[in-house]
């Protein structure tokens, strides 16, 4: 029997990551060229439920080590959709989707990537490419001594020692097949450019989403002659330490889901506690004693039995506070569980715990944040007294004690200034990058516009008619032009009050 510890793994498995579910790897027939790279014909499978995109796929040679281009050279999966389902060419200036994580792989979030920008697609080619070492491009993947994947779900205690332990491990098993201090952003953003280089982009338009957001700044900072548009999708500040705020802006983000909520007649009469006083409530109790509870498998229907811990809690409360209709259920299944009523939430545990496995690439992972964020990390005093608690940023760190890793160029944290058009999107709701980050990095942006969407979790540029917003602004870059009033019909998800559903 496993025991649900699921905190820590659960924050290095959504990170800055878009909200998707994961793929298999694209099937292929036929061949086709954009620029100099060989394409064929491809299905990438959807995720989450989403159907497969159809799509021309083809790899491009890098270094590994861009300071030695005569050294080992490592292959980028690159997909490519064509403007108009490929009737009649795009324009100039293709737009490239940058996936989150840092550890996520944008080929498999294709279906995503195309609802985003299916206006902008509609003129424009829209080209994903997986950052070295996630996908298919030399993925840093975990394997034990026997070749084996090694998966952190399986670790039963999280704690620094452990993570350490697990990290040293990997590395061992990563043989010849990569040097991982070369596996940064900044490596990113240099192989990104040998991708405009060889499709024949003078400009490109780019489109982050979470950690997406951090490799547009650098790229554009990097390169600003071939930047031509950017969106910033879940905004990343230069100088944020990853995962070192997340115990409290998932603070701020409960607490501002309970305001909310009072101010829903039926919410504030069936929820009269404040959710983090609940949850607090509910994991002192099991901190003391964890309990065997019988439930459910969601995607089964098998009935099992597991042991729920405060740290399980802890972490399901930060995984469905990500979108406001998995937020939505929580204050139900908090309420439950403050009865003694613990099944439904191991169900969604079991649901979320499924679907977090194989989210990231963890070693690729690790060389980012080790590189450019562990040893800038200071503890927050104030995070002891947090639902998630102190101890899950200091395991996060962990694994760089024992993982071979570089460090970030310097001026990589600086602020990122540009006279570049810029559209920043945020989540009003967000629990990881909230809407004051948006608002760091738009201060330094005078042709920037900053659009917060009421209601809304993390990623919000599929929502509503924000992807018809984007379409716009890659037509015309001019943020001022943008006629966002489609956007006030967004609104708050009002909590569950039972499990029929949301009541009228």
């Amino acid at each position: 029997m496993r025991t649900c510890v699921l905190t820590t793994a659960v924050v290095a498995a959504l990170l800055l990551a878009g909200c998707n579910g994961t793929a298999e790897g694209p099937t292929r027939v036929g061949s086709h060229h954009f620029g100099s790279i060989p394409m064929e014909p491809c299905s990438l499978p959807g995720s989450g439920g989403q159907p497969p995109t159809e799509a021309q796929c083809g790899t491009l040679e890098v270094p590994e080590d861009h300071a030695r281009p005569d050294g080992r050279r490592i292959s980028l999966n690159i997909a490519w959709l064509p403007a108009n389902s490929g009737k009649g060419g795009g324009t100039d200036d293709p737009v490239i989707f940058l996936a989150g994580g840092p550890g996520q792989a944008a080929t498999e979030h294709a279906a995503t990537a195309k609802a985003t920008l299916v206006e902008a697609g509609k003129q424009r080619d829209i080209i994903l490419v997986d950052q070295r070492g996630t996908g298919a491009s030399n993925p840093l993947d975990c394997l034990d001594a026997g070749g084996q994947p090694m998966s952190m779900q399986a670790i039963e205690s999280p704690d620094a020692a452990t993570m350490a332990e697990f990290a040293a491990e990997c590395a061992a098993g990563m043989g010849e097949r990569a040097d991982p201090r070369l596996y940064t952003t900044t490596d990113a953003v240099q192989d990104l450019d040998l991708v405009r280089q060889a499709i024949g982009a003078a400009q490109v338009n780019l489109i982050g989403v979470s950690y997406g957001t951090r490799v547009a700044q650098q790229y554009a900072s990097t390169y600003p002659e071939h930047t031509r548009a950017l969106v910033l999708d879940g905004v990343a500040p230069n100088d944020l330490v990853v995962g070192g705020e997340f115990a409290r802006t998932l603070e701020d983000a409960l607490a501002l889901q309970s305001e909310k909520c009072r101010e829903v007649p039926a919410c504030a009469q069936r929820y009269p506690r404040d959710m983090r006083a609940q949850l607090r409530t509910v994991m002192e109790r099991l901190e003391a004693e964890p309990v065997e509870v019988d439930f459910r498998d969601p995607s089964t229907g098998e009935l099992k039995r597991d042991t729920v811990t405060a740290d399980a809690v802890g972490g399901l409360t930060f995984m469905f506070s990500y979108a406001p209709q998995t937020a939505s259920l929580l204050p139900l299944v908090i309420d439950e569980a403050a009865h003694g009523r613990y099944a439904p939430l191991m169900s969604l545990l079991q649901m979320g715990s499924d679907q977090m496995e194989d989210q990231m690439t963890r070693g690729m992972q690790w060389s980012v944040l080790c590189a450019e964020d562990a040893g800038r990390y200071r503890p927050d005093d104030m995070a002891a007294d947090t639902i998630i608690g102190s101890g899950v940023a200091e395991s996060f760190f962990a694994p760089c004690r024992s993982w071979p890793h570089g460090t970030a160029p310097e001026g990589f944290h600086a602020p990122f200034e540009s006279e570049i058009p810029v559209l920043l999107l945020s989540g009003e709701l967000d629990p990881v990058t909230p809407p004051r980050y948006g608002e760091q990095v738009v201060a330094n942006l005078p042709n920037g516009r900053h659009l917060v969407l009421r209601g809304q979790g993390h990623n919000v540029s599929w929502v509503g008619c924000t992807p018809k917003l984007i379409g716009q602004y890659f037509e015309e870059p001019d943020v001022d032009a943008l006629d966002t009033t489609c956007l006030d019909t967004l609104s708050y998800v009002p909590p569950f009050l039972h499990f029929n559903g949301w009541s009228p």
